[in-house]
């Protein structure tokens, strides 16, 4: 496997996130990079036709850019198009795993995520999206690369169509890697995991970029998260209230990192934080009525998404 990395990396060939043979959203291919497809995953509500107009989200999935795939958001994309959004989740270029230390920023994780953002943006009518209402979402390594696109400037592929604007309406965020320096004690487990790179995360992180046109946020993370620690998202909370922009945090007594994952603590956490989300979602008008568990997937369930037309 080694072997297979440095052999990647030389030819100039970034690994990508695995895309699930069994992901049941439908495969789009959004971009063509390194001489592969770059595919994002459209779930689509069940009574979504090509005339809609409906609020959507972009997915990032986490891995410390090195690992992971679309399928880890794939249960909350399930549970919000079974209320009426459409829901993407994004394949992307993964940074050979010995570069996850490395000094440098997981640039083309970036691109891909502006270009995939773009990509829903410019297609948003054959959708059925309303593009005022598309936001951006993602799970640790994923939610820097959603912040990234909703807040920072640059980090654009050079191919890309930039007359396409990324201007995200929201951003819902697990875990993410979002906060700013100065650095300070509780920083350590993050330097330690990410090495030289964690001070040019924090110092070019999505924290440092707020302003007041900053969509309304919500974030979940465990007060025991080791990984990011809370420090990040308390960071991130007072750049956004010095900007007068909403940012509503949900803190979890005891948990760490990934905690919202459905696979962890028999889906309890996967089901609050998915509610909770849907709660702020609906403060926008994005969604109507209750949150729905009942729609809620389990680890047993097959995902079922509307099937390309």
């Amino acid at each position: 496997m080694k072997k297979l990395l440095l052999l990647l990396s030389l030819c100039g060939l970034g690994l990508l996130a695995a895309a699930s043979a069994d992901l049941p959203g439908e495969p789009l291919v959004y971009k063509h990079a390194d001489g592969r497809e770059l595919k994002l995953f459209v779930f689509k509500p069940a009574d979504w036709n090509a005339t809609d107009r409906r609020p959507a989200l972009v997915f990032f999935h986490g891995g410390s850019w090195t690992g992971g795939a679309p399928s880890q958001l794939a249960p909350q994309s399930t549970y919000f198009a079974s209320r009426g959004l459409v829901c993407v989740s994004v394949q992307y270029r993964l940074l050979p795993a010995g570069d996850a230390k490395s000094r440098d920023l997981p640039t083309v994780c970036v691109q891909d995520a502006k270009s995939a953002f773009r990509w829903v943006r410019a297609h948003a009518a054959e959708l059925g999206i309303n593009p005022a209402r598309l936001g951006v979402g993602g799970a640790s390594a994923g939610g820097y690369l959603a912040g990234c696109v909703a807040l920072v400037p640059g980090g654009d592929d050079p191919t890309d169509d930039l007359r396409v604007p990324l201007q995200p309406a929201t951003l819902v965020l697990f875990n993410p890697v979002i906060g700013g320096r100065p650095a300070e004690a509780a920083d350590a487990k993050f330097e330690q995991r990410f090495g030289a790179k964690s001070a040019v995360f924090l110092e070019h992180s999505p924290a440092n970029h707020v302003t007041a046109g900053a969509p309304p946020t919500v974030i979940f993370h465990g007060l025991a998260d080791t990984v990011i620690p809370p420090l990040q998202i308390q960071r991130f909370e007072q750049s956004m209230a010095k900007a007068s922009a909403r940012c509503e945090v949900h803190y979890y007594e005891g948990q760490r990192h990934s905690f919202f994952n459905r696979s962890n603590a028999d889906g309890r956490y996967f089901r609050e934080t998915a509610l909770a989300a849907d709660r702020f979602l609906a403060s926008l008008g994005w969604l109507q009525g209750e949150p729905m568990p009942e729609n809620l997937p389990t680890r047993s369930a097959s995902a079922a998404a509307k099937p390309a037309r």
